[in-house]
């Protein structure tokens, strides 16, 4: 090839470029937000959509103090905040001093996501360790209860209320942790499906099952890691899933979502990746660029927000907390929002459990026990402006 017709490519690869550069401003933002420059892992160099951040955001009802959380959502009918805190325990689980059911205070509170004053606030007395939380198209709110009071009277239940709180549907046998056909064994989240089928995820302990022989023993003892589906009155149609490292299997299956096809997605957080299934409980495919997921949103525009709250120097080294944001097609991280920072864990900080994405971008984080220090208070809003 001569060097003037090398000249003259060059050109023309150059105007195409700026014509491009030039094109549709909606094309533009698509590129801009699916060719991110930085490391996902440690967070350097990735951008940030959400860099304003409101510390202990949410109003607190008078003479009560946060507790920590790992549950919000979005109301699909007014598009406000859903969300629980537990009672003013900053612990979690069975055993602890103070809970939902030595502190029957209302743990469900609805939020206006503009200004943070209580639209709505109850379940008190019902429930002793909420975990998930779900607000269906109907505007029904679900909760999973986690763990058992004393007593056993109480927890491994799903709840389902109305919008103003009545309680309408009950699942799984209260106080009493199991595997038979109306029991859980620490419920960890629940979703309604696209025809009303509703999912739950079951069994929290896996995550702690480093070896082949502790999982083994984990399913001796009884733990559990699986899905279980039920009709839309409560009836139980199947289950899946048990504690181990292949997929269709589970080392706590933290979080459910739905994407816009109708696809399961489950935050596998002691795996440290993100199993998708259909709505039968096959296996489709995985992700594994989240990091230690605890929750996931997916917006209406099939942006997946993933937040992880445990990535630490001896679970994950090296992986920073955050909420990690990429589409739904592929395994690739196009921003992070960056999580709190503390002295004790250098390089990696601290970050919520929940997540949830409201209708303008903004971004609200539910803080667990591991976060609820850091952030000053049981929910943070990140928003874009």
């Amino acid at each position: 090839m001569s060097s003037l017709r090398i000249l003259f490519s060059m050109l023309i690869a150059s105007i195409s470029v700026l014509l491009l550069g030039c094109g549709d401003a909606n094309t533009g933002a698509m590129a801009t937000s699916t060719m991110s420059t930085g490391n996902p892992i440690s967070g350097e160099g990735m951008p940030n959509p959400n860099p304003v951040v409101t510390r202990n955001w949410g109003d607190l009802p008078a003479g009560r103090e946060w507790g920590s959380t790992a549950g919000i959502d979005i109301d699909p009918i007014d598009g406000h905040i859903w969300a629980y805190e537990r009672c003013g325990a900053g612990t979690f689980g069975g055993g602890t001093p103070v809970n939902c059911d030595t502190n029957p205070v209302d743990p469900i509170f609805k939020f206006d996501r503009d200004t943070g004053a209580v639209l709505a606030n109850f379940g008190g007395g019902i429930m002793m360790t909420p975990h998930g939380i779900h607000v269906d198209d109907d505007g029904n709110v679900w909760v999973t209860d986690f763990a058992n009071n004393a007593a056993r009277t109480k927890g491994h239940q799903v709840h389902k209320f109305s919008p103003d709180g009545e309680l309408l549907m009950s699942l799984g046998t209260a106080g009493q942790a199991g595997s038979g056909p109306n029991q859980f064994n620490q419920p960890n989240d629940v979703i309604v499906g696209p025809d009303g089928s509703i999912y739950v995820s079951d069994g929290h302990n896996g995550q702690g099952m480093t070896s082949n022989q502790a999982m083994a023993e984990g399913i001796a003892e009884g733990s559990t890691a699986r899905i279980i589906k039920f009709s839309a009155d409560g009836t139980r149609l199947k289950e899946w899933g048990q504690i181990g490292v292949r997929h269709g299997e589970f080392r706590t299956p933290h979080a459910l979502e739905f994407d816009s096809r109708g696809r399961l997605w489950v935050a596998d957080r002691g795996n440290h990746r993100i199993e998708i299934f259909d709505q039968e409980g096959n296996y489709l495919e995985s992700r594994y660029m989240y990091g230690r997921i605890s929750g996931l949103f997916i917006t209406d525009d099939d942006m997946l927000y993933a937040i992880d709250s445990e990535s630490g120097p001896t679970n994950h080294v090296g992986w920073r907390n955050g909420v990690r944001i990429g589409h739904i097609d592929d395994d690739h991280i196009t921003a992070l929002i960056q999580p709190f920072e503390r002295d004790d864990r250098v390089y990696q900080g601290t970050a919520g459990e929940g997540v949830a994405v409201d209708a303008d971008g903004n971004v609200y984080a539910a803080e667990g026990p591991n976060s609820l220090a850091s952030a000053g208070g049981a929910f943070t809003k990140y928003s874009t402006q």
